[in-house]
């Protein structure tokens, strides 16, 4: 079945700068039901290979619940493998979702954070 040109795919990027035992992971367009997999795939592949991963939020347009529960899920695969998961540049609606769902302490983040 051919996409509705009407409702287009929500899209997702990523592009990735490695420094040492860092990978920052930027993330461009939206973090949706429809592109989780896409950040969950690569973020994965990563975590065995770097001590730190860093998502950069800074031209996440839009996040939901999938999303919300990706980077939960993530967190919980850094964790068990020895890795570290920050989060930095969030919007103010991303920002207030971690907040009211009380994810906000879960997550470390360097430099423009909560």
């Amino acid at each position: 079945m051919a996409a509705n040109p009407i409702f287009p795919t929500p899209s997702l990027t990523l592009e990735m700068q490695k420094s040492g035992d860092t990978v920052t992971v930027q993330c461009h367009g939206k973090l949706v039901t429809e592109t989780t997999s896409i950040l969950r795939d690569e973020v994965r592949a990563l975590i065995p290979q770097f001590k730190t991963v860093v998502l950069d939020l800074t031209d996440l347009k839009y996040m939901d619940s999938s999303g919300l529960g990706t980077l939960v899920g993530l967190y919980v695969s850094a964790k068990r493998g020895g890795t570290q998961l920050k989060l930095i540049n969030l919007s103010d609606r991303i920002k207030e979702l971690l907040r009211i769902t009380h994810l906000s302490s879960v997550f470390e983040g360097y430099g423009e954070y909560l």
